[in-house]
Parts: C-alpha cells; sequence; structure tokens
C-alpha cells in the first residue's frame, strides 16, 4: 500500500463557498454569490463563539496589574475569560470569579490588597475589575482568555479551524446559504450541519477530569 505521506490539506475560503454552494445544488456565477457567502461565514463564526467552548480560541495573556487600579480594558477579541491566577514571586494563586451581583454587593471597592476575585464586565469591549484593588505594580495576571476566531478576509486566507471542524464549517456554510439560495434543502443540510457539529464539539473537549464540590461561603450550622 503506497500513501501520500502528506497530512497538509487545507481549504481557504473560497474553497469552502464553493463547497458549499455545490453542497446547495448551485454553483458560484457572480462576485454577490461571493460576498453574500463570505458575509455568512462571519456570522456562522458568531454562532459558533454562542455555541459552546471551541478549545483552539482559547489563548493565555498576562497583564501586570497597576497600584489601585481595579479596572483593566481587555482586548475587543475577548469573548470571556474562563480562569485567572494572579502571580507574585513565582507563585500563582487562584482567583475566584464572581457575578455582576457579587461585585456590586462588596462594599467597598478601592480597598488595597492582593486581588482573589475578578469579575468580567462583558462589554463590546470587556472590562476585567479585580478585587481588592492591587496593593502593588508588580502582581502579574495571568488568565486563559476566550477569543474570536479570526474573520474571513480574503477568498484566498485559509481559515482559523483546526483540521478536525472542516467537515462543520463545510456544513455550517450550506445550512447558512441554504436559507437564502436552497429553501428545499435546508432541513437536510440543517440535519448534516448539527450532526457535524456536535460530533466536532465532542471530540473539541478537554479531556481532564472533572470534580464538583459545593460552595460553603453561605452555610451555617444551626
Amino acid at each position: 500500500m503506497t500513501v501520500s505521506g502528506s497530512t497538509n490539506f487545507e481549504l481557504d475560503v473560497s474553497d469552502y463557498i464553493e463547497e458549499a454552494f455545490e453542497r446547495c445544488g448551485l454553483e458560484v456565477r457572480t462576485g454577490y454569490d461571493l460576498k453574500t457567502a463570505k458575509r455568512s461565514l462571519n456570522l456562522l463564526f458568531a454562532d459558533w463563539a454562542n455555541r459552546g467552548l471551541n478549545q483552539w480560541t482559547i489563548t493565555q495573556r498576562t497583564q501586570t496589574v497597576t497600584q489601585g487600579d481595579a479596572d483593566i480594558t481587555l482586548g475587543a477579541d475577548v469573548i470571556d475569560v474562563l480562569s485567572m491566577v494572579v502571580r507574585r514571586d513565582s507563585t500563582d494563586i487562584s482567583m475566584e470569579r464572581v457575578s455582576r451581583d457579587e461585585y456590586l454587593s462588596i462594599p467597598n471597592k478601592s480597598t488595597q490588597a492582593r486581588p482573589t476575585q475578578f469579575f468580567i464586565d462583558r462589554q463590546i469591549t470587556p472590562v476585567l475589575k479585580i478585587w481588592p484593588a492591587p496593593e502593588n505594580s508588580t502582581d502579574i495576571l495571568v488568565y486563559d482568555a476566550l477569543t474570536r476566531i479570526d474573520d474571513a478576509d480574503t477568498f484566498t486566507n485559509t481559515v482559523e479551524v483546526p483540521f478536525r471542524f472542516y467537515p462543520c464549517l463545510a456544513a455550517g456554510l450550506a445550512y447558512y446559504l441554504a436559507i437564502k439560495k436552497s429553501p428545499d434543502r435546508i432541513q437536510l443540510l440543517k440535519a448534516i450541519y448539527d450532526e457535524e457539529f456536535e460530533r466536532a464539539m465532542t471530540e473539541d473537549r478537554d479531556r481532564a477530569s472533572f470534580n464538583v464540590s459545593p460552595n460553603l461561603r453561605y452555610y451555617r450550622v444551626s
């Protein structure tokens, strides 16, 4: 048996558009066909950010704090922060994520000490709020950020998805195009897309052991 020995198969934006049109029983004929398909592709990426955790879009970032400054503006590409530690003298100390209501209920937000809690104000440009406010300008926040997938800007660009998501991406784009151009194939292509997406997300999971422990902060013994 002779194999290729090659593992560099990759599609660019125009390839995905052509594949999606063919699944709709159509051909790309005009510049507007390309434009509307690229728009659908970018909307598909936005939908993926809402559907689940895309492991390949998690990046670890750092931020040196400023004494007394509890508000830190994050990059516009940040969707959410999954976990955070504060690094002091080469030692990482876990920080607890709190809700908007819990952060609002903190009586004195200007208290300075080593930060122990954080809240993500998820505006268009997210703002990280930490408490207590930093007591120095040397501590470093280390956090795992869930970030946006790169846009499909030009038709010769490749897309920022791993190999295992190629079938899901093609199926999703075909479904999105069917809504606009092939209504008779919507149900079929949606079913294929849902199946491909579930399969891809099952593969893209974190395989570490998962442990659950109760929060006893508000527990009182009578």
